[in-house]
């Protein structure tokens, strides 16, 4: 799939103020400074559309993308070290959690993680907390092009080892580089693939 156009709709810190929930939806969120913006900007061909930052927690309002009229793309504020008040925070996690648990055309969501980094907690606990509320979702390894492939090996290896600690079965994976565009054509197709699965209950 290749995404042909890409429009902007709203942003917006309530759920019940979201689109009108009649298109699959992809919901793209992780730590803050994961990169995540740079890798939605990626996927859809448009250097500015989300916005970028050196400073994490440039997200704080959850935006709603319309790819070529088909479905939407969801960019969620960032979770962890923001630099933002602990009230703010807790406000992030509310928005952030309301919107995941009754948007109810939501069919997955991307995990982004820094390839770099071993196992983190947070990162960990949220997709734990996605599994027990049965929330789909997959995860997206980022930065692949700051690693070489004897070190990205090892950090997979690592993270796997850990998620198999309480996990039966280990979640769609993606490596993706924001930089050299790895991943970007299976997690498109990913995406194809799940709307066509879907028919035509949207």
């Amino acid at each position: 799939m290749m995404v042909k156009d890409v429009q902007f709709v709203m942003s917006n810190s309530d759920v019940a103020k979201c689109p009108k929930a009649d298109k699959p939806e992809y919901a793209f969120i992780g730590r803050s400074n994961v990169g995540k913006s740079s890798l939605i900007n990626m996927l859809v061909n448009k250097k500015k559309l989300a916005k970028t930052s050196s400073t994490p927690g440039k997200t704080q309002l959850i935006n709603h993308f319309l790819v070529d009229e088909n479905w939407y793309l969801v960019d969620l504020p960032g979770y962890g070290y923001a630099k933002v008040p602990k009230a703010q925070k807790q406000k992030f996690e509310r928005m952030i959690s309301n919107y995941i648990l009754q948007r109810t055309n939501l069919v997955s969501v991307f995990v982004l993680v820094d390839v770099r980094h071993t196992p983190q907690q947070i990162d960990l606990e949220f997709m734990e907390w996605l599994g027990m509320s049965n929330i789909p979702f997959a995860m997206v390894f980022t930065k692949l092009d700051k690693l070489k492939r004897s070190e990205i090996d090892g950090k997979l290896k690592k993270y796997r080892e850990k998620m198999l600690e309480t996990w039966e079965e280990l979640p769609v994976q993606f490596l993706t580089s924001a930089e050299s565009t790895a991943g970007k054509t299976e997690l498109l197709e990913y995406i194809d693939s799940l709307n066509s699965d879907l028919g035509t209950k949207f």
